[in-house]
């Protein structure tokens, strides 16, 4: 009978659902884009190192109002430092010290610029989530002695060599100084979640080479150390002791402030969550409004549809049929119109999700649970707008609904 109705009252019926179908639209669009995002953001904020903490002057997430010229005026990490945090705490499980810097690359005739240079410690790799595309990553002898060997990211690989994977053992010039790249670290895509590092575009250094290039403790280079918690040690019982760790490492006295920060990167996890949880409800507010337009509209063409067949309501009830089966034909025939409603509305959202992954810097994937609650939304929806036609329907009069056409 529902499809007989769509057939009998196209536009009648088109324009009844299309409130149902903008709803579901915009709540599954939301759901989907901001969810994609989300994880996106998660996914290059927990690159930055789970479960760690990042040891530095400056506080990543600053909300206080500690004067601006205290953070300059602090100590940098050192590098010595990375020693004496392994050696006293017992919650770490990796320690790696970070310096950087920009310079220019050349091989050949081919010239890269602006090309970030990360000297790291040996356990920075244990980490950052460094995959090598091809070669090796640099090994503990290599840490130790120093020597000019490194690793290059993805994209300079290509602009430097034409394919990424000829740039294993090929030796390129920097700051005048021959290097020999001993792996390719594999393609790693734009970041979103605010990472330091650019590992498409970067040169990975150990400490010792690093240092015998540049000044490591020159003071327009800001270093740091990461510090990764042991896989049962949450990131706060680390930070509460690294805090007495580096007291003691930097001599305070007790009543003396803290000269560093401890920058804990599920802090930023967690701050992510909360912001996307508001653009969801704002997005919930929104097809909210579509949705309940969408029901009323359902409901206006169940009370027409009541209506119009109360002489066949009238008919089946002389010959047997029970309340409830009427009002159970009626309220499934109006969820089967939001459902409808709710089908168009995905296959929408499905259309866009291709359209804006070819725009956007990251895929967007409409997750099954999403699809569940899109029909689970109209069901109730459709049982919602029904109800009232229905029991009008189920407590018709036999006699007096015949005699009504």
């Amino acid at each position: 009978m529902a499809l007989q109705e769509l057939k009998v009252n196209k536009l009648r019926t088109f324009l009844s659902l299309f409130g149902i179908t903008i709803g579901i639209f915009c709540i599954i669009s939301v759901l989907a884009t901001v969810g994609s995002l989300e994880n996106k953001i998660q996914d290059d904020v927990q690159s930055l190192g789970s479960n760690s903490i990042y040891i530095d002057k400056w506080e990543y997430l600053n909300d206080s109002n500690y004067p601006w010229w205290k953070f300059v005026n602090r100590p940098v990490p050192k590098y010595n430092e990375v020693a004496f945090i392994k050696a006293k705490s017992t919650l770490a499980e990796y320690t790696s010290y970070v310096n950087s810097i920009t310079t220019k690359v050349l091989y050949n005739d081919n010239e890269l610029s602006n090309t970030p240079i990360y000297g790291v410690s040996e356990d920075f790799n244990k980490i950052q989530k460094i995959e090598i595309a091809y070669g090796r990553y640099m090994t503990d002898a290599e840490f130790l002695r120093g020597t000019p060997s490194i690793v290059i990211g993805f994209e300079n690989a290509e602009l430097l060599f034409g394919e990424a994977a000829r740039a294993v053992g090929k030796e390129i010039s920097v700051d005048k100084k021959k290097l020999r790249i001993a792996g390719v670290i594999a393609k790693q895509g734009q970041s979103l979640g605010g990472s330091p590092y650019d590992y498409d575009h970067c040169l990975i250094y150990s400490y010792r080479l690093f240092a015998s290039c540049y000044n490591a403790n020159a003071t327009y280079l800001d270093p740091y150390i990461i510090v990764k918690a042991k896989s049962d040690v949450p990131s706060t019982a680390l930070s509460d002791e690294l805090r007495g760790v580096m007291r003691q490492l930097r001599k305070l006295k007790p009543k003396e402030e803290d000269n560093f920060a401890l920058n804990d990167i599920n802090m930023f996890s967690e701050q992510v969550s909360g912001f996307f949880g508001t653009v969801n409800i704002g997005g919930w507010a929104i097809a909210g409004l579509s949705l309940i337009v969408g029901a009323f509209g359902v409901a206006n063409i169940m009370f027409v549809t009541v209506r119009e067949r109360t002489s066949q309501i009238g008919l089946k009830k002389a010959v047997g049929a029970k309340s409830n089966i009427i009002l159970t034909e009626f309220l499934l025939e109006s969820a089967f119109l939001c459902i409808l409603g709710g089908v168009f509305g995905l296959l929408l959202v499905w259309v866009l999700t291709i359209i804006a992954s070819a725009i956007f810097p990251f895929a967007i994937t409409i997750a099954p649970g999403i699809v569940v609650l899109a029909f689970t939304i109209c069901i109730v929806l459709g049982v919602l707008a029904g109800i009232i036609p229905a029991s009008i329907a189920a407590r018709m009069n036999p006699v007096e609904a015949i005699r009504s056409k």
